[in-house]
């Protein structure tokens, strides 16, 4: 069994998750945000390692807490997107120079495509680019989860979409990566989102009004 626990963090009610399988060790970590505090204690509680920090794009709200992970676990790898490397070390682009404050991120240890495939706490994940929301942005697929398991970032919500207007951004895009990419899915994959609640691909084919078919 493949356990995923949400973490969110102020201020931007982000979602980062923790993802590890029964028994092992190690899990990685999907995005951590502004109070890693909280995913560390959430480590402590359960007797867990980092083995990754997993990126699906570089926005601030989704990187902060990179530096602060790193340094407690200098072994686990940075991983994101090739189109969003930059993001991690430059406060203009990541858009926390926008809101006032430089955040800044280590940078990737391994930078990933669409076709490649990331294994993290023993759990493999299928990279997928969804560019759109930023031009960077991959969703990671578990397959050996049941149901199958997308870590979608901020590509669909519940209800609604990323939005489109941050540099880069495109809603035209955006719409055609997730038909391309998550709409042929099983209708039962969940989706675990960077904010909101979780969903599943039937759900939001059926009555998302950004993508319904």
């Amino acid at each position: 069994m493949i356990q995923i626990l949400t973490v969110e963090s102020r201020p931007f009610a982000e979602n980062s998750y923790l993802v590890w399988r029964d028994g092992s060790a190690e899990a990685f970590v999907i995005d951590p945000g502004f109070e890693p505090d909280l995913i560390r204690d959430a480590l402590a509680d359960r007797n867990l390692a980092l083995a990754a920090i997993v990126c699906t794009h570089g926005h601030v709200d989704h990187i902060a807490g990179n530096a602060d992970l790193k340094e407690a676990f200098p072994a686990a790898p940075i991983v994101i997107g090739s189109g969003d490397a930059a993001f991690l070390t430059d406060p203009v682009v990541n858009m926390s120079a926008a809101f006032g404050f430089d955040v800044t991120s280590p940078p990737a240890d391994k930078l990933v495509n669409e076709g490649d495939r990331v294994t993290a706490a023993g759990i493999e994940l299928e990279v997928f680019d969804v560019p759109g929301h930023s031009p960077g942005h991959v969703v990671y697929l578990v397959r050996e989860s049941k149901p199958w398991v997308v870590l979608g970032g901020d590509v669909l919500f519940r209800g609604s979409v990323g939005r489109v207007d941050f540099p880069g951004g495109s809603m035209e895009v955006l719409r055609a990566g997730i038909k391309r990419v998550l709409w042929p899915l099983p209708p039962d994959t969940v989706v675990y989102p960077g904010h909101g609640p979780v969903t599943t691909v039937g759900h939001e084919k059926r009555t998302n009004p950004y993508v319904r078919d």
